[in-house]
């Protein structure tokens, strides 16, 4: 009988199966295949692939990635090349090496591109060692997209990151390019029309006063934060009621316009909301259960049009006003203009932080079932 290896490597190709793409708008985007991993003992593996880039903006850059999903849900290997972007035009090959082991339960790979520019994929190649140490191939579906895109699909890949996160960025479109570096045409992701954001840059802001332009950089910050955490989601998960006390994400989105309101006429005017603007405004700003009836039904964008709107107007405001100005103390709270404008940021960051929870606390969607057609 021949005797069976201890050490053995198990993979096999995982593909979602056909589901509706969610589209999504985003400064990035990324395609993948995945397979599955069963090792028993620590091996290594090599991604490879060509990539060019032609773009006119500094912060644009793409690069190949992996990242290894664990049995127990832990952090596994991750590179993306972050530390070392691909920006040259011509085509060059580019290696993501890492490992796997016994707790290893999927490896899944790509390419991925940043902002506005064209990004070239081409001949992608993983390899892992066998028993002895030596790096062995594995088969790439379409490894050098010969395949050709149609209808902006890349057949035998994913979009996204992982074959149960399937999504499409409406910013990028995908084609296939006679430029190559192996074979007749390669991957060609072309991002336009996306406005790289400002990051870890507080102050300067033309036409502010500094600690006015330094409160504006934060406020914006920290509405960003915001934006990119909801844009996404569904009218499904903005109106989602955790249970009977918590509020809807659609509804603390306008909370957070609302609040930011009533600053704008406590401190620009001095003075309370008037009737009018209650009716407009006071059950968002108290929430409690008027919130949880009145703001349900729209999508995330609705909520989003309102915050812009009183965020323009702050800022617009704001402008108008010196730091001498920011020192001047309302008397009704005895707080200064530039607390009450640190208020309205930090209560910012704590409703960001709720919308959090309750976001990774969504169950998914059940969709309704139809009635089976009777049969005459």
């Amino acid at each position: 009988m021949k005797k069976i290896p201890l050490l053995v490597l198990f993979l096999s190709f995982v593909f979602a199966q056909a589901q509706t793409q969610k589209v999504v708008s985003s400064d990035w985007t990324s395609f993948n295949q995945t397979i599955a991993i069963q090792t028993s003992v620590k091996k290594k593996f090599k991604v490879i692939a060509s990539i060019k880039v032609e773009t006119r903006e500094p912060k644009s850059w793409a690069g190949v990635w992996a990242r290894v999903d664990t049995k127990n849900d832990e952090d596994g290997f991750f590179d993306n090349m972050s530390d070392r972007p691909v920006k040259s035009k011509e085509w060059q090959s580019y290696t993501v090496e890492g490992t796997i082991d016994a707790n290893s339960k999927s490896l899944s790979f790509g390419g991925l591109c940043l902002y506005n520019g064209k990004f070239y994929f081409d001949k992608f190649e993983l390899l892992i060692e066998n028993d002895k140490g030596v790096f062995e191939p594995l088969a790439v579906l379409n490894s050098s997209f010969e395949t050709t895109v149609k209808d902006g699909n890349i057949p035998k890949w994913d979009f996204g990151i992982s074959k149960d996160a399937v999504v499409k960025v409406k910013e990028y479109k995908i084609t296939s390019d006679k430029s190559s570096a192996d074979g007749k045409v390669s991957l060609l992701m072309e991002g336009s029309g996306i406005k790289p954001r400002q990051e870890a840059r507080i102050g300067n802001v033309d036409g502010a006063s500094p600690k006015i332009g330094d409160m504006i950089s934060m406020l914006e910050d920290l509405k960003a934060r915001v934006e990119r955490t909801v844009k996404n989601m569904s009218q499904y998960e903005i109106d989602y009621l955790h249970d009977d006390e918590a509020n809807r994400i659609g509804a603390l989105v306008m909370h957070l316009a609302a609040a930011e309101k009533y600053y704008q006429v406590f401190t620009f005017e001095n003075r309370g909301f008037n009737e009018e603007e209650k009716k407009i405004w006071q059950k968002a700003l108290d929430l409690d259960q008027g919130g949880r009836d009145e703001f349900k039904g729209h999508d995330i964008q609705y909520y989003l049009d309102i915050y812009n709107e009183v965020r323009a107007k702050t800022i617009s405001e704001l402008k108008k006003r010196d730091d001498a100005w920011f020192a001047e103390v309302q008397t009704r709270y005895d707080w200064t203009n530039q607390y009450c404008w640190f208020h309205v940021m930090e209560h910012q960051s704590s409703h960001l932080g709720q919308i959090l929870f309750l976001k990774k606390r969504i169950p998914p969607e059940q969709k309704k079932t139809l009635p089976q057609e009777i049969k005459k």
